[in-house]
């Protein structure tokens, strides 16, 4: 059982008034985590130190910066085997996902070391004689980072590694399901060196999310939001921000689609939807939700996924030689199996899988989904992937759209300008030819669109998202004035 402080001022405590809560193991159902339940003036302290430390954060050199980042990555790297105890315990996953998880957050610490130098303005031709004009990027003051469980190593530094590389001091806010997971990111970063208050970490009972979320928002000193998680709150989080005219960048749910035109390799489209579906049980922003598949090789793809989900078997993830592990709770279950039920009610065909023992389900594939069907349109967010078969590209294309989300997307054919038509035409902000829907790199422009959110973290997309460009003239000479 991990025991998870808050951290201010890079000193750990615990709540102002002394409350904790508690993370069950979705296995054991054994208490995986007790962690302090900040109050409201704990939000308050965490960005107040955050506030007091920006202006001596803000004029370190990019150099200086790197320096603590890349030591960050070799701590995180160093620390892999306790992120993969904590994931186990805290969210049920494999040591793969957990290790995965680890390894991608390392580099993204590296990537956006590596973007200290690459915080760069320009100069602007004026009209007024004698005027220098440049666009200037500045970092913006304290930014609020809500990060989700479902990849919290990977999302929880994504959070944060760019912010802190433009000059900015973060407040990290925990997912009530991973505490000790997310504190240890703020413990590794503690550990590289960094100044008191530049990252302030903070956790909440579930019942008092938002309230600390809204006081988090209001505060004054925090000027740019940054969240990942599902729509319905994503859609809050705006709401808020909004009141406060605050920016705010939204990773939010997603339902990808996958589309199998008549002329893929099956084999390859095979590999690749599984593991878009099923890796860490489905439980991605960027899982495969929906497998669109020309009429013309739906069989063949069908019963060759079926036999691939059937191989993959979920079990506990501490047991050696799991494929699967669990999912995060049993109202996930719960959820998940009404999706495939009504489903089945509805005419779909349980193809593979469609088990489950508490919070272990088995990869399930749906064949024969159509639109009457819940899981047509809602995200799953588990081991339960849709085939939803249609006659040529134009109705691929159509089915693709159909949702009101638009985070990743894949095509899969042999003829790539036909892909790259295809790909064009879906309405996403990730589309990945011949390869799965379920990808990241820390130097890639990630994001969505529609329901899936705005913004892109990543790289030098990261860039515009956590400085602020200001307009800055310098005046040589005498210049004409009309009175």
């Amino acid at each position: 059982m991990f025991n998870v402080q808050l951290m201010i001022d890079n000193q750990y405590r615990d709540a102002s008034d002394g409350r904790v809560f508690k993370r069950a193991d979705p296995i054991s159902k054994g208490e995986a985590s007790r962690a302090a339940a900040a109050s409201l003036a704990d939000a308050r302290a965490a960005v107040s130190a955050a506030a007091a430390a920006f202006p001596a954060w803000s004029k370190t050199g990019p150099g200086e910066r790197r320096k603590y980042l890349l030591k960050a990555a070799e701590i995180m790297e160093a620390r892999t085997p306790e992120f993969i105890a904590r994931m186990a315990a805290e969210t049920g996953a494999t040591p793969g996902w957990a290790g995965f998880n680890a390894a991608l957050a390392a580099n993204m610490l590296r990537e956006a070391g590596a973007m200290t130098t690459q915080i760069s303005g320009e100069i602007i031709p004026s009209d007024v004689p004698g005027s220098f004009a440049m666009g200037v990027r500045q970092p913006v003051g304290v930014v609020l980072a809500i990060a989700p469980w479902n990849a919290p190593v990977i999302l929880g530094v994504r959070s944060i590694a760019m912010p802190l590389a433009c000059g900015n001091t973060v407040v990290l806010k925990a997912s009530e399901l991973c505490p000790a997971t997310h504190q240890l990111i703020a413990d590794v970063l503690k550990e590289a060196g960094l100044p008191a208050g530049v990252v302030s970490f903070i956790t909440n009972a579930p019942d008092d999310a938002p309230e600390i979320v809204n006081e988090l928002i209001a505060h004054p000193a925090v000027r740019r939001v940054n969240f990942t998680g599902s729509t319905r709150v994503g859609r809050i989080i705006a709401e808020t921000a909004a009141r406060h005219l605050k920016p705010a960048l939204l990773e939010l749910g997603g339902k990808a689609p996958f589309l199998v035109l008549d002329d893929a390799d099956i084999d390859a489209a095979v590999d690749a939807a599984a593991f878009g579906a099923f890796m860490n049980q489905g439980q991605i922003c960027m899982s495969t939700e929906r497998l669109i598949v020309d009429e013309k090789v739906a069989e063949e793809f069908v019963g060759k996924l079926a036999a691939k989900a059937g191989s993959l078997k979920a079990g506990d993830p501490k047991a050696e030689g799991t494929i699967l592990g669990s999912v995060v709770n049993i109202e996930a279950v719960k959820r998940i199996s009404e999706l495939v039920e009504d489903a089945t009610a509805k005419g779909a065909r349980v193809v593979a899988g469609g088990e489950s023992q508490e919070t272990v389900m088995q990869a399930t594939v749906l064949d024969n989904v159509t639109s009457a069907m819940r899981i047509y349109s809602e995200e799953s967010f588990g081991p339960v992937v849709s085939v939803i078969r249609v006659s040529g590209v134009d109705e691929a294309v159509r089915v693709a759209n159909d949702s009101e989300y638009g985070l990743s997307s894949a095509v899969f054919s042999r003829d790539i300008s036909r892909a790259m038509d295809v790909a064009g035409r879906i309405e996403s902000g990730i589309c990945h030819i011949n390869g799965p829907t379920v990808h990241d790199e820390a130097q890639m422009p990630f994001g969505g669109v529609k329901a899936s959110g705005y913004g892109r973290f990543g790289g030098k997309a990261a860039i515009a998202e956590f400085t602020e460009l200001r307009w800055i003239t310098i005046q040589n000479g005498p210049r004409h004035y009309p009175f």
